[in-house]
Protein backbone atom coordinates (compact mmCIF):
# COMPACT_ATOMS: atom_id res chain seq x y z
CA UNK A 1 0.00 0.00 0.00
CA UNK A 2 1.57 3.19 -0.63
CA UNK A 3 0.48 6.53 1.24
CA UNK A 4 1.12 10.30 0.37
CA UNK A 5 0.69 12.83 2.31
CA UNK A 6 -0.44 16.11 0.82
CA UNK A 7 -0.09 19.00 2.75
CA UNK A 8 -2.58 22.49 1.44
CA UNK A 9 -2.24 26.02 2.85
CA UNK A 10 -5.30 27.00 4.08
CA UNK A 11 -5.63 23.47 5.77
CA UNK A 12 -4.65 20.26 5.86
CA UNK A 13 -6.07 17.42 4.23
CA UNK A 14 -4.98 13.72 4.03
CA UNK A 15 -5.25 11.59 0.93
CA UNK A 16 -3.86 7.89 0.42
CA UNK A 17 -3.57 5.75 -2.72
CA UNK A 18 -5.17 2.04 -0.82
CA UNK A 19 -5.65 -1.00 -2.88
CA UNK A 20 -8.77 -0.84 -4.23
CA UNK A 21 -11.51 -3.32 -3.15
CA UNK A 22 -14.04 -5.48 -5.33
CA UNK A 23 -16.16 -7.82 -3.07
CA UNK A 24 -19.10 -8.34 -0.78
CA UNK A 25 -19.94 -4.94 0.56
CA UNK A 26 -16.84 -3.40 0.24
CA UNK A 27 -16.77 -0.10 -1.96
CA UNK A 28 -15.07 -0.35 -5.48
CA UNK A 29 -13.08 3.06 -4.90
CA UNK A 30 -10.89 3.85 -1.81
CA UNK A 31 -12.24 6.26 0.57
CA UNK A 32 -9.14 8.26 0.36
CA UNK A 33 -7.48 7.60 -3.05
CA UNK A 34 -6.82 10.71 -5.16
CA UNK A 35 -6.75 10.97 -8.63
CA UNK A 36 -10.28 9.03 -7.89
CA UNK A 37 -9.88 5.79 -9.60
CA UNK A 38 -12.09 4.79 -12.25
CA UNK A 39 -14.47 1.69 -13.12
CA UNK A 40 -16.86 0.36 -15.27
CA UNK A 41 -19.16 0.17 -12.60
CA UNK A 42 -21.20 2.12 -10.29
CA UNK A 43 -20.43 2.71 -6.69
CA UNK A 44 -23.29 3.09 -4.57
CA UNK A 45 -21.36 3.70 -1.55
CA UNK A 46 -19.50 6.86 -3.38
CA UNK A 47 -20.01 9.10 -0.85
CA UNK A 48 -19.33 6.82 2.07
CA UNK A 49 -22.97 7.27 3.54
CA UNK A 50 -24.54 4.04 2.67
CA UNK A 51 -25.65 2.94 6.25
CA UNK A 52 -22.51 0.38 7.00
CA UNK A 53 -20.19 3.35 6.64
CA UNK A 54 -21.91 5.27 9.17
CA UNK A 55 -22.62 3.13 12.02
CA UNK A 56 -19.90 1.66 14.34
CA UNK A 57 -20.00 -2.00 13.04
CA UNK A 58 -17.37 -2.45 15.58
CA UNK A 59 -19.69 -1.78 18.35
CA UNK A 60 -22.56 -4.60 17.58
CA UNK A 61 -24.96 -6.48 20.09
CA UNK A 62 -26.05 -9.20 17.63
CA UNK A 63 -27.81 -9.27 14.18
CA UNK A 64 -31.23 -7.02 15.44
CA UNK A 65 -28.56 -4.38 16.49
CA UNK A 66 -27.12 -4.49 13.41
CA UNK A 67 -30.60 -4.11 11.41
CA UNK A 68 -31.65 -1.31 13.62
CA UNK A 69 -28.61 1.39 13.02
CA UNK A 70 -28.86 0.06 9.28
CA UNK A 71 -31.84 1.52 9.12
CA UNK A 72 -31.64 4.37 11.32
CA UNK A 73 -28.76 5.91 9.11
CA UNK A 74 -30.73 5.34 6.13
CA UNK A 75 -31.30 8.35 3.97
CA UNK A 76 -34.68 9.41 3.59
CA UNK A 77 -34.89 12.88 2.09
CA UNK A 78 -33.44 14.26 -1.49
CA UNK A 79 -30.85 17.16 -2.24
CA UNK A 80 -31.08 18.81 -5.01
CA UNK A 81 -27.67 21.08 -5.79
CA UNK A 82 -27.87 24.40 -8.28
CA UNK A 83 -24.20 24.91 -9.39
CA UNK A 84 -24.24 28.76 -10.58
CA UNK A 85 -21.04 29.74 -12.44
CA UNK A 86 -20.07 33.28 -11.53
CA UNK A 87 -20.92 36.45 -13.69
CA UNK A 88 -18.20 37.56 -16.37
CA UNK A 89 -15.64 39.78 -14.65
CA UNK A 90 -12.89 41.94 -15.48
CA UNK A 91 -10.26 39.96 -16.76
CA UNK A 92 -7.73 41.95 -16.87
CA UNK A 93 -7.49 42.80 -13.28
CA UNK A 94 -3.98 41.52 -11.80
CA UNK A 95 -5.03 40.88 -7.93
CA UNK A 96 -8.44 39.02 -6.84
CA UNK A 97 -10.02 42.29 -5.49
CA UNK A 98 -9.63 44.06 -8.86
CA UNK A 99 -11.20 40.94 -10.64
CA UNK A 100 -15.01 42.84 -9.94
CA UNK A 101 -17.75 41.73 -12.08
CA UNK A 102 -18.57 43.95 -15.31
CA UNK A 103 -21.75 45.43 -15.63
CA UNK A 104 -22.88 42.47 -17.85
CA UNK A 105 -21.76 40.36 -14.97
CA UNK A 106 -24.10 41.63 -12.93
CA UNK A 107 -26.83 41.75 -15.43
CA UNK A 108 -26.24 38.18 -15.74
CA UNK A 109 -25.81 37.37 -11.62
CA UNK A 110 -29.49 39.43 -11.29
CA UNK A 111 -30.86 37.19 -14.42
CA UNK A 112 -29.99 33.97 -12.66
CA UNK A 113 -31.21 35.14 -9.20
CA UNK A 114 -34.57 36.00 -10.79
CA UNK A 115 -34.40 32.35 -12.42
CA UNK A 116 -33.62 30.79 -8.72
CA UNK A 117 -36.16 32.50 -7.75
CA UNK A 118 -38.97 31.92 -10.35
CA UNK A 119 -38.18 27.87 -9.69
CA UNK A 120 -40.54 28.57 -6.19
CA UNK A 121 -37.74 26.69 -4.15
CA UNK A 122 -37.59 27.39 -0.19
CA UNK A 123 -33.50 27.27 -0.82
CA UNK A 124 -31.74 25.92 2.42
CA UNK A 125 -28.04 27.99 1.98
CA UNK A 126 -25.70 29.42 -0.75
CA UNK A 127 -22.38 28.60 -0.08
CA UNK A 128 -19.79 30.25 -2.59
CA UNK A 129 -16.29 30.52 -3.77
CA UNK A 130 -14.32 33.30 -1.88
CA UNK A 131 -13.03 34.81 -4.86
CA UNK A 132 -14.76 38.25 -5.60
CA UNK A 133 -16.34 37.39 -8.92
CA UNK A 134 -18.04 34.76 -6.69
CA UNK A 135 -19.03 36.40 -3.70
CA UNK A 136 -19.97 39.52 -5.46
CA UNK A 137 -22.34 36.92 -8.08
CA UNK A 138 -23.37 35.21 -4.70
CA UNK A 139 -24.36 38.85 -3.31
CA UNK A 140 -26.58 39.65 -6.23
CA UNK A 141 -28.58 35.91 -6.60
CA UNK A 142 -28.97 36.47 -2.67
CA UNK A 143 -31.13 39.46 -3.28
CA UNK A 144 -33.51 37.87 -4.92
CA UNK A 145 -33.58 34.86 -2.00
CA UNK A 146 -34.18 36.85 0.87
CA UNK A 147 -33.38 35.74 4.05
CA UNK A 148 -31.46 32.90 2.59
CA UNK A 149 -28.05 32.34 4.37
CA UNK A 150 -24.55 32.81 2.63
CA UNK A 151 -21.54 31.01 3.36
CA UNK A 152 -17.82 31.26 1.77
CA UNK A 153 -15.80 28.71 1.18
CA UNK A 154 -12.05 28.74 0.16
CA UNK A 155 -12.28 24.73 -1.04
CA UNK A 156 -14.42 26.25 -3.89
CA UNK A 157 -11.96 29.20 -5.46
CA UNK A 158 -10.86 28.46 -9.02
CA UNK A 159 -8.04 25.90 -9.77
CA UNK A 160 -7.03 23.03 -12.09
CA UNK A 161 -8.61 19.94 -10.61
CA UNK A 162 -6.88 17.14 -12.62
CA UNK A 163 -4.68 17.14 -16.11
CA UNK A 164 -7.17 16.86 -18.61
CA UNK A 165 -7.80 14.54 -21.07
CA UNK A 166 -7.18 15.44 -24.19
CA UNK A 167 -4.68 17.42 -22.62
CA UNK A 168 -5.31 21.05 -24.05
CA UNK A 169 -5.26 22.67 -20.97
CA UNK A 170 -1.21 22.31 -19.77
CA UNK A 171 -0.06 23.30 -16.50
CA UNK A 172 3.13 22.45 -14.50
CA UNK A 173 2.32 19.50 -12.97
CA UNK A 174 2.67 20.92 -9.52
CA UNK A 175 -0.28 23.40 -10.48
CA UNK A 176 -3.08 20.17 -10.57
CA UNK A 177 -0.86 18.21 -7.41
CA UNK A 178 -1.83 21.47 -5.44
CA UNK A 179 -5.54 22.27 -6.56
CA UNK A 180 -6.69 18.88 -7.29
CA UNK A 181 -6.80 18.19 -3.81
CA UNK A 182 -8.19 21.09 -2.36
CA UNK A 183 -11.06 20.92 -5.39
CA UNK A 184 -11.97 16.99 -4.01
CA UNK A 185 -12.05 18.40 -0.87
CA UNK A 186 -15.14 20.71 -1.96
CA UNK A 187 -16.36 17.78 -3.98
CA UNK A 188 -16.43 15.20 -0.63
CA UNK A 189 -17.74 17.87 1.15
CA UNK A 190 -20.66 19.38 -0.82
CA UNK A 191 -21.68 17.11 -2.92
CA UNK A 192 -23.01 13.85 -1.38
CA UNK A 193 -26.80 12.41 -0.58
CA UNK A 194 -28.58 13.79 2.23
CA UNK A 195 -28.06 13.32 6.34
CA UNK A 196 -30.07 10.55 7.64
CA UNK A 197 -31.77 12.74 10.11
CA UNK A 198 -32.67 14.66 7.44
CA UNK A 199 -36.69 14.88 7.17
CA UNK A 200 -37.36 16.67 3.79
CA UNK A 201 -36.11 16.89 0.36
CA UNK A 202 -33.39 20.30 0.41
CA UNK A 203 -32.29 23.08 -2.59
CA UNK A 204 -29.41 24.32 -1.74
CA UNK A 205 -27.02 26.79 -4.20
CA UNK A 206 -23.34 26.90 -4.87
CA UNK A 207 -21.65 29.71 -6.32
CA UNK A 208 -18.54 29.05 -7.72
CA UNK A 209 -16.56 28.31 -10.79
CA UNK A 210 -16.43 26.68 -14.22
CA UNK A 211 -13.19 24.16 -13.48
CA UNK A 212 -14.79 23.45 -10.22
CA UNK A 213 -18.11 22.90 -11.59
CA UNK A 214 -17.28 20.43 -14.47
CA UNK A 215 -15.19 18.55 -12.25
CA UNK A 216 -18.01 18.43 -9.78
CA UNK A 217 -20.27 17.05 -12.67
CA UNK A 218 -17.98 14.10 -13.38
CA UNK A 219 -17.15 13.53 -10.08
CA UNK A 220 -20.77 13.27 -9.21
CA UNK A 221 -21.94 11.17 -12.11
CA UNK A 222 -19.00 9.09 -11.63
CA UNK A 223 -17.14 10.07 -15.01
CA UNK A 224 -13.44 10.01 -15.35
CA UNK A 225 -12.33 13.25 -13.65
CA UNK A 226 -9.80 14.08 -16.77
CA UNK A 227 -13.25 14.67 -18.94
CA UNK A 228 -13.80 17.95 -17.35
CA UNK A 229 -12.46 19.96 -19.87
CA UNK A 230 -14.47 18.69 -22.53
CA UNK A 231 -17.34 20.76 -21.21
CA UNK A 232 -17.54 24.50 -21.04
CA UNK A 233 -20.28 26.64 -19.19
CA UNK A 234 -21.90 30.27 -19.35
CA UNK A 235 -21.29 33.08 -17.33
CA UNK A 236 -23.99 33.00 -14.58
CA UNK A 237 -25.50 29.64 -16.06
CA UNK A 238 -27.12 26.88 -13.53
CA UNK A 239 -26.05 23.43 -13.05
CA UNK A 240 -28.67 21.15 -11.20
CA UNK A 241 -27.61 18.03 -9.59
CA UNK A 242 -30.30 15.98 -7.58
CA UNK A 243 -28.41 13.37 -4.91
CA UNK A 244 -31.27 10.97 -3.81
CA UNK A 245 -31.47 9.44 -0.48
CA UNK A 246 -30.34 6.13 -2.44
CA UNK A 247 -26.79 7.31 -3.55
CA UNK A 248 -28.21 7.74 -7.39
CA UNK A 249 -27.45 11.03 -9.10
CA UNK A 250 -29.51 12.72 -11.59
CA UNK A 251 -28.09 15.66 -14.11
CA UNK A 252 -30.80 17.74 -14.69
CA UNK A 253 -29.00 20.65 -16.17
CA UNK A 254 -25.76 21.31 -17.42
CA UNK A 255 -24.92 25.41 -17.71
CA UNK A 256 -28.42 26.32 -18.84
CA UNK A 257 -28.40 30.11 -19.41
CA UNK A 258 -31.61 29.48 -21.81
CA UNK A 259 -33.83 32.57 -19.62
CA UNK A 260 -30.95 34.87 -20.85
CA UNK A 261 -31.35 36.81 -23.43
CA UNK A 262 -28.74 35.98 -26.57
CA UNK A 263 -27.31 39.60 -26.05
CA UNK A 264 -26.56 38.92 -22.44
CA UNK A 265 -24.40 35.71 -22.95
CA UNK A 266 -20.69 34.92 -22.50
CA UNK A 267 -18.22 32.16 -21.15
Amino acid sequence: MFLRRVVLAGGAALFAAVAVKHSGEDSIVSAVQWPPALTRRWDPNWDRREPRSLANLNDLKGNEDLKFKLKKYKARARRTIFLVCHGQYNMAGETDPEKLLTPLGREQANLTGQRLADLGYTYKEITYSTLQRAKETSEIIGQHLRGVTQTGSDLLIEGHPIRPDPSSDCKPDVVYFEDGPRIESAFRSYIHRADYDQKGNSYEIIVCHDNVIRYLVCRALQFPPEAWLRMDLNHGSITELVIHHNGHVTLRMLGEAGYMPASKLSC
